[in-house]
């Protein structure tokens, strides 16, 4: 009989309303700290036994964009991609407010990615997983 081991990466619970807020509101507390004028908002949402974290940023545009061709206005070119997000990333909940999962979104593969967090461990705090995802906000 093989052994059992725990997956940091599959299963998880349903995040409790409850928890679902107080999680929201300590990574926006958190971002408004630690990187305040590096986004224009947060979209934080919950899904069964994740935490999804995406960040709108104001884009950045050549001065002499767009192209004489181009098929959209710069105006609207700025507005699509100011409502476009920017995945940061996923955290799976097994029970422990301060003991996620972290997964990174990963835009060469278009998906979430399992990973460590800087503190050399699959689990940690949702600030500790914001940190590690806010590498796209520097």
């Amino acid at each position: 009989m093989a052994p059992w081991v725990h997956d940091p990466h599959s299963g998880g619970i349903k995040v409790p309303k409850a928890v679902q807020e107080r999680t929201r509101q300590r990574i926006l507390s958190y971002a408004e700290t630690h990187y305040v004028g590096k986004y224009n908002r947060l979209d934080i949402r919950f899904r069964g036994q994740f935490c999804y974290i995406d960040a709108y940023v104001e884009p950045v545009l050549a001065p002499d964009f767009p192209p004489p061709d181009f098929p959209e206005t710069r105006e609207e070119c700025l507005e699509r991609m100011r409502n476009n997000p920017l995945h940061l990333c996923r955290l799976r909940y097994f029970g422990d407010e301060d003991s996620w999962s972290f997964a990174f979104y990963t835009y060469s593969n278009e998906k979430y990615e399992p990973c460590f967090l800087a503190n050399g461990t699959f689990y940690g705090t949702p600030e500790e997983a914001f940190t590690c995802s806010a590498v796209y906000l520097e």
